[in-house]
């Protein structure tokens, strides 16, 4: 048993777009201005109670309630979603640097299969990390939901990548993500910005402040890999 569970594809579902770039901050500014253009002034506040973890739409729905005011969800929600992903083409793709690539590294040089979960064009990234070759890929995620992704969304980028969830670490970038990884039966470890430090990041097997080849130990012992 013990040389089969050797045999097994480890694996890591880096959420790329919140983890590694800073998502947090880029969707909440971007959010701000098309709110913004809709008379709503976002605010940290508003954000952490009515938008984040949810679905776009879900939630500016239930943001227009709590200010009981009229508004097209589905308009603004798509919208949002626009902005947001042309701001990731035009930045995310920088935070594809040598601290990344350490990480990276880190991982491949031990067998673990890196797979980055982004919602930007994955050509981008993908060619930045084309030196990693087949043990790299590059996934498409196309979640709607603000500053994270549900528990489906880890679950479908594991069968799209043919790994298996009880062996894959998630790397995320929130507390929401974290609660998603667990609930898909992933492991989770979390990268912990500023705007997000205020959400429960119970039940990572580690919480940091950046993602860099430090963190690669403790990824390695939830993967049981020496």
């Amino acid at each position: 048993m013990a040389e089969e569970m050797k045999s097994l594809t480890r694996a890591v579902i880096v959420e790329f777009d919140f983890a590694a770039f800073n998502g947090a901050d880029a969707l909440f500014e971007t959010a701000k201005k098309v709110f913004a253009e809709h008379g709503v002034e976002l605010t940290d506040k508003l954000e952490a109670m009515h938008l984040a973890g949810g679905s776009y739409q879900g939630a500016i729905a239930e943001l227009y309630a709590a200010l009981g005011k009229k508004g097209d969800a589905a308009k603004l929600a798509k919208e949002i979603d626009s902005a947001f992903k042309a701001e990731l083409a035009a930045k995310a793709p920088s935070a594809v640097d040598a601290q990344f690539k350490g990480f990276v590294k880190a991982l491949v040089d031990k067998g673990v299969k890196v797979i980055v979960d982004t919602r930007s064009p994955v050509d981008a990234i993908a060619a930045a990390l084309s030196e990693f070759g087949e043990a790299v890929t590059v996934y498409a995620e196309p979640s709607l939901t603000y500053g994270s992704i549900k528990w489906d969304a880890w679950l479908r980028a594991c069968r799209a990548n043919h790994v298996h969830q009880s062996l894959t670490v998630a790397v995320t970038g929130s507390g929401f993500g974290v609660r998603a990884a667990l609930v898909a039966g992933l492991s989770a470890v979390a990268v912990q910005g500023k705007r997000t430090a205020y959400q429960d990041f119970g039940g990572a097997d580690a919480v940091v402040a950046k993602l860099d080849a430090k963190l690669v130990p403790e990824i390695l012992r939830v993967l049981h890999i020496s």
